[in-house]
């Protein structure tokens, strides 16, 4: 009683207190209650009591649910019996609402059958105990039609703390009584007011997918219902949501599939088609539009290879879905976007046959399908064109409109694919000149061309090279446009689409100044016009890099001018990064004499802000007032390929970059910019920038010990990956390399660190793995290797995504040594540290699958697991054997146990990473399958319990 009347007061301070802290109080309060074992007696007591208010009786039936479903296994043996006739009660006592309450108490009742075997409900299980209380209680059957709709949802419900053996047994035992289901459904459609809940009831029925055949189905009088409702006005959704269900069924391969299902179809099909004329009925209910255009969608999206073929009959579908394509709303349209696609990959795909019959039908088949194409891209234009009001458009439906023009864009693809992109570009070519007919041909109304022409920068990977025939008239056009802002940012944008076609073109030199213009004229409208203008200027300098070479002095002027805000550009520091990438292209493709006066230019221009800076205080400095200028050398040392070159301006300006280094180690954003500096400079230059690397790794090692910035780690893998097998750099790489691990085990001796530094975890197992790839002769036999792996270890359980999957990763790469460096004296050396280690990292595996790394995590641990298995053999499965010996057989059976160290077995004999996969996600299954389970493996298996066999040091 005292709990009763907690619940009640909590619940009403929930809903009805002012204070907002004690209205958050109650909610955790009461979520705490719903985990604990009293709220089964006291939800299910005050659902009973009539005094009950609504509030209380939507907590109170959620928490039943909530408890049937995650925390079954906490009640007593024999405990089901009352528990049924509690729900069974409470379900009859609800059958006419509230509504919340009645699905909240059918769905426990569903959960209950998924843990319970069929037997314990009476000879055939809850579908005929079902049936005998409806027979027994007439007046309860919408109630008990409100259970018979969710017993087959809750078989794919995975809230539902059952094993994974049971729950395949409760989808066998519900599609062993479909038949018995249907026949119940049957019976109910007599009554006229329940028809509707019936036919929801027989779309849940269908979504298991049995294998009823079609000839049944097409003659059942369910499915009569279903059609003959689809006349009704307006249109009965429950009638379409079967029609949708019986689609899918009819291209289930469960169910036998099209062919099995012909008679269905053939029923089916002729139904929906005659509900065309409905789509242009302006009269017609909006939503039951939608709901026609989706049944037609549905049609196209299952039968899309029948389609294919090009029949007669399939051809009246795909006009029929070309009529919800051209309707006005977007949302009904985009119905059929899915259908187009999957039809232009039927129609482009390769199957069997001699290449020449393959080649002939596929000929056949597009030739068939190109007026539909044709139609489509003039049905689709003209949904990409601005509203009027588009100034005033909010950020969530500016963002609306663009996933609308890019959802559009990938239909025009489709549609190239058919047509081919030189003809898709004609027709909407035309479309281009009748806008500017429309408009007095100036342009004035900018609209419609701007839609046109984002259409034709859509399509701009399927337009040939050698286009000669409407390219040279658009490009021409682009040069006479209105200086509109969105007008403007379109064709930047479309210029640099285009950039391999200016290239080919015959009169590309003479071209390309005018294209220019057209992006310094964007660079100074707006922001996001300057940005367009830049991409487009690193697109055209990177294919047309060798007509450009000539006039690298202009490309620089309009490059100084750009970053320095001359000339009203409105090109952000971020936008500028393209130019420099664009001037570093055009440089790789100078001979190398032109190519060093040319960086030297550039990295001039990017040096002089920073060593003016460099006069005064750097630590006053705003990080971004550095970096700006550092990432533009990061840009130009990756983009400029001429590794002398680059080599040399890192020579030169390493005093500027020494002094950043030395002044600001404490600033993780200034460190991370010119630790990226330094690794393109290293990546690009190679072996020319040795004079340099000394002094560069003295300076990580330094500024490590006491800033412990991770990009100090990431710039040294570099330079493993490039100096690693160097013997002429061994001396200084072993000691960096000692440095650093040395430090970093020192920062990371328990869990709790390696979580608030994941970063550091994350960097330094990247750099490990890099150095048993590079440079293992000088990584294994270290003192510092037994200590990293104690390390890794330690880390295997951090929750934070990148640094745990380096871990495990480099675990792995231990694991597997062999593949990468055969040599005895490293396997030996890598088996007495992995060994005496062997069964805590094993058991910390089978914890990290059990529950204490997240679900996503399961393929990484299991491959992990895997090396470790195939690496030991018999051994790893004994080590695997004891772990899993730990664990509750409440919790793991023996059965369950034996089938995942079966699986492990196998992998000795060869077995590779997917059959392990799935003993393993059946482990996990059963041991997420609550809290309380979850719990219990943790407790068993210690996982943040190490037992190493040295002290990390």
């Amino acid at each position: 009683m005292e709990h009763e009347k907690a619940v009640k007061e909590a619940l009403n301070a929930l809903y009805h207190h002012p204070d907002d802290t004690v209205r958050v109080q109650a909610d955790r309060w009461l979520q705490n209650f719903q985990g604990t074992l009293d709220a089964w007696q006291v939800a299910d007591n005050l659902l009973h009591d009539s005094s009950s208010n609504l509030e209380t009786l939507i907590f109170c039936s959620q928490t039943l649910r909530s408890k049937v479903q995650r925390d079954f296994e906490e009640l007593p043996p024999g405990a089901f019996q009352k528990l049924r006739e509690s729900l069974t009660t409470l379900l009859k006592k609800f059958h006419k609402g509230p509504p919340k309450v009645r699905t909240q108490i059918s769905i426990a009742v569903a959960a209950l059958a998924v843990h319970v075997p069929a037997a314990d409900w009476g000879d055939s299980g809850i579908v005929s105990w079902l049936r005998d209380e409806m027979n027994m209680h007439p007046e309860y059957v919408p109630g008990f039609l409100e259970l018979l709709t969710v017993l087959p949802e809750e078989t794919f419900n995975y809230k539902i703390a059952a094993r994974p053996d049971r729950r395949r047994q409760f989808e066998n035992e519900l599609t062993s009584q479909m038949e018995a289901a249907l026949s119940i459904l049957t019976a109910c459609l007599n009554i006229s007011e329940l028809k509707e809940q019936v036919l929801e009831a027989f779309a849940s029925w269908l979504r298991l997918r049995h294998g009823i055949p079609g000839a049944v189905l097409a003659c059942h009088p369910l499915v009569h219902a279903a059609l003959s409702s689809l006349s009704s006005d307006p249109l009965s959704e429950a009638s379409v949501n079967v029609i949708s269900e019986l689609i899918h069924y009819t291209a289930s391969p469960s169910s036998g599939g099209i062919s099995a299902q012909t008679p269905l179809i053939q029923v089916i099909v002729p139904q929906i088609l005659s509900l065309k004329a409905h789509l242009r009925d302006s009269s017609k209910d909006e939503e039951d539009v939608k709901a026609i255009g989706r049944l037609f969608a549905d049609v196209g999206d299952s039968y899309v290879e029948l389609i294919a073929t090009g029949s007669d009959e399939s051809m009246v579908i795909v006009h029929a879905l070309l009529e919800v394509t051209s309707h006005p709303e977007f949302d009904i349209a985009s119905m059929t976007f899915n259908f187009w696609h999957s039809l232009q990959l039927a129609l482009t795909k390769s199957s069997l046959g001699s290449e020449a019959s393959i080649e002939a039908e596929r000929n056949r088949r597009q030739h068939i399908f190109r007026p539909a194409y044709e139609s489509l891209v003039s049905l689709v234009g003209f949904r990409v064109q601005y509203p009027e009001d588009y100034q005033g458009l909010s950020y969530e439906d500016l963002k609306e409109f663009k996933q609308t023009r890019y959802a559009v864009a990938d239909v025009l693809i489709d549609a190239a694919l058919i047509l081919g992109g030189d003809t898709t570009l004609k027709i909407l070519y035309m479309k281009l000149l009748e806008a500017n007919a429309q408009t007095g041909n100036n342009f004035q109304e900018w609209r419609p061309a701007e839609a046109i022409l984002f259409c034709i920068w859509a399509i701009s990977n399927y337009v040939s090279v050698v286009e000669a025939e409407v390219m040279p008239q658009v490009m021409a056009l682009l040069q006479n446009l209105p200086q509109q802002v969105q007008l403007l940012q379109t064709a930047c944008l479309l210029v640099g689409a285009y950039s391999k076609w200016l290239n080919a073109a015959p009169a590309s030199v003479s071209i390309l100044p005018s294209i220019i213009r057209i992006l310094m004229s964007g660079m100074g409208t707006s922001e996001d016009c300057a940005a367009a203008a830049a991409l487009a200027f690193r697109h055209i300098c990177d294919d047309c890099r060798k007509n450009l070479c000539g006039y690298f002095e202009d490309l620089f002027t309009i490059y100084c001018m750009a970053i320095n805000g001359g000339g009203g550009y409105k090109v952000s520091a971020e936008d500028s990064l393209n130019l420099v990438e664009a001037l570093g292209m055009v440089v790789t493709e100078l001979p190398l004499d032109q190519a060093r006066s040319a960086l030297e230019k550039l990295c001039f221009s990017v040096a002089s802000p920073l060593e003016e800076a460099a006069k005064e205080d750097l630590d006053k400095k705003h990080a971004r007032e550095l970096t700006v200028h550092i990432d533009r050398f990061a840009f130009l040392f990756r983009y400029v390929n001429h590794p002398e070159a680059v080599a040399a301006e890192i020579n030169k300006h390493w005093a500027i970059f020494r002094v950043i280094f030395d002044a600001r180690p404490w600033d993780m954003r200034t460190m991370e910019s010119l630790c990226r500096a330094c690794k393109y400079a290293v990546r690009t230059s190679g072996r020319y920038i040795i004079n340099t690397i000394g002094e560069m790794l003295a300076k990580i090692q330094f500024h490590y010990q006491q800033h412990h910035q991770p990009c100090f780690l990431y710039l040294s893998s570099e330079v493993i990956k490039i100096f690693g097998s160097d013997p002429s750099c061994a001396d200084y790489l072993k000691n960096l390399i000692e440095t650093l691990f040395a430090h970093t085990t020192c920062l990371m001796t328990s869990i709790k660190e390696v979580t608030a530094r994941p970063d550091i975890a994350d960097d330094c197992f990247l750099l490990a793995s890099r150095c048993l790839r590079y440079c293992p002769h000088l990584f294994i036999p270290s003192p510092i290797f037994s200590p990293i792996v104690d390390c890794a270890v330690i880390g295997m359980t951090v929750q934070h995504r990148e640094a745990c999957h380096s871990i495990l990763t480099f675990l792995s790469d231990v694991f597997d040594l062999e593949k990468s460096v055969n040599e005895e004296q490293f396997v030996r050396i890598r088996d007495s540290v992995i060994i005496p280690r062997g069964a805590t990292i094993t058991r910390i595996l089978i914890s990290s699958l059990a529950g204490a790394l997240p679900s996503s995590r399961l393929d990484t641990v299991t491959y992990t697991l895997l090396a470790l298995t195939r690496t030991y053999g018999l051994q790893a499965v004994g080590w695997a054997k004891q772990s899993v010996s730990l664990i509750p057989r409440t919790a793991v059976t023996e059965t369950e146990a034996t089938k995942f160290l079966q699986g492990l077995s196998d992998v000795t004999n060869g077995a590779d990473v997917n059959s392990l996969i799935g003993h393993a996600e059946e482990l996990s299954d059963v041991c997420r399958r609550n809290r309380t389970v979850q719990e219990l493996v943790q407790a068993a298996l210690k996982p943040l319990e190490l037992n190493l066999v040295a002290p990390v040091s």
